[in-house]
């Protein structure tokens, strides 16, 4: 089937929601006029029952099928980031240094669409969750929901998520069975070593050298402690030290970024960078630490449900816009911590060409929002059908 009709004939209002949404963007878990908007179309459509206030700022929405049965969750984030806009439509940003430069105002959009469809029709049994998250880019606003309990509180079985994707044709849909995202951790690492006059270097323990040599000893474990087939990023996106060009300063810095799919090899490039800050140490007579700090766990897709999403994808769109054996990518996503709760699977979306996200050029391509709502809508009907 294609775009539902139903959805398509509200698509106006669907591009108000998005635009409204986008003209007020907010950060983390201060989403409060965001969540404001959500609940007044919640209650508009109908909504059975609407809770507030999780992870601060999160809504979750219950919707009631005609008849009992399971709960499937969606789930849609709320936040903006911290960009400023560089585009001047009628829809800008108004809050000065902040812009939805990631589609989580789309992606709320279609979820709103599909809750006003599904309140419409009850063309399903059981109930549907809707979750609509704060704090996706960085602030682990998926975590903090599942710490306050809303898979049990809502007796979730099964969840869904997805995220628009720049670059790939419009409405083309691409994920898989195991780990469609990574995990993202980040490290510091302080040197401190003995500054002096930059003439007289042998009576200093320079920082600077020992965190070029540390940086480039770095980069040899993924060269050279794993294999060549192992999906592993060792990015070094920061070296400070220093205040002049005639001093060898006391301290240096080196910070960066791990990407992995596996808790096996996370856990080896940890013990690897231990080792490597020990033994530099050790060689060049200075004291160094590491901070190695988790971030957002890898998004490992849940078998059954990822077919299941894909061919609910293939009815929307049709097979050959449908790639259920898609490579997963290096960025992060805590939707990753709802699917370790529950079964589920997360999939990208095309959004046609444009600037990629996280780039102040980006806008969200509203003609994505009837097809995202109607993916969701078919994922409910499907998944719970009445018999």
């Amino acid at each position: 089937m294609p775009v539902i009709n139903r959805i398509a004939e509200f698509f106006d209002d669907m591009r108000e929601w998005r635009r409204h949404i986008h003209a007020n963007p907010e950060l983390g878990y201060d989403c409060h006029k965001t969540a404001d908007f959500v609940k007044m179309k919640l209650k508009e459509f109908g909504i059975d029952h609407i809770d507030d206030g999780i992870a601060q700022t999160g809504v979750v929405a219950i919707i009631k099928g005609s008849i009992p049965g399971k709960t499937i969750a969606l789930r849609a984030d709320m936040d903006a980031l911290p960009l400023s806009e560089f585009h001047d439509h009628e829809y800008k940003s108004q809050n000065p240094g902040i812009m939805h430069a990631c589609g989580h105002d789309g992606h709320t959009t279609m979820l709103l669409g599909a809750a006003r469809y599904l309140a419409e029709t009850r063309n399903f049994s059981g109930q549907v969750a809707l979750v609509f998250q704060p704090a996706e880019e960085g602030g682990g606003g998926a975590k903090i929901m599942c710490e306050e309990g809303i898979m049990e509180r809502y007796k979730i079985d099964q969840i869904y998520g997805i995220h628009n994707d720049p670059g790939m044709p419009l409405g083309y849909f691409t994920t898989n069975t195991g780990p469609v995202m990574a995990a993202a951790d980040q490290f510091y690492i302080s040197i401190e070593g003995q500054g002096g006059h930059g003439a007289n270097p042998e009576e200093t323990i320079d920082p600077l050298i020992i965190a070029v040599q540390l940086a480039q000893a770095i980069q040899t474990i993924s060269s050279r402690n794993m294999s060549a087939l192992d999906q592993v990023v060792i990015s070094i996106t920061q070296i400070h030290s220093g205040t002049t060009h005639n001093i060898i300063p006391s301290e240096a810095n080196i910070n960066g970024t791990i990407r992995t799919m596996s808790e096996e090899t996370q856990e080896l490039i940890k013990n690897r960078l231990k080792n490597l800050c020990e033994g530099h140490a050790l060689a060049f007579n200075c004291s160094i630490k590491l901070d190695y700090q988790y971030g957002y766990p890898a998004t490992i897709n849940h078998f059954k449900e990822s077919n299941f999403a894909a061919e609910v994808a293939k009815e929307i769109v049709g097979i050959e816009n449908v790639n259920a054996n898609a490579e997963p990518i290096m960025a992060s996503e805590d939707f990753s911590y709802m699917i370790q709760e529950r079964p589920g699977a997360f999939l990208h979306i095309g959004q046609g060409e444009g600037p990629p996200v996280h780039n102040e050029k980006y806008d969200f391509n509203d003609e994505l929002s009837p097809i995202g709502a109607s993916f969701f809508v078919k994922l409910v009907e499907s998944a719970q059908p009445i018999e």
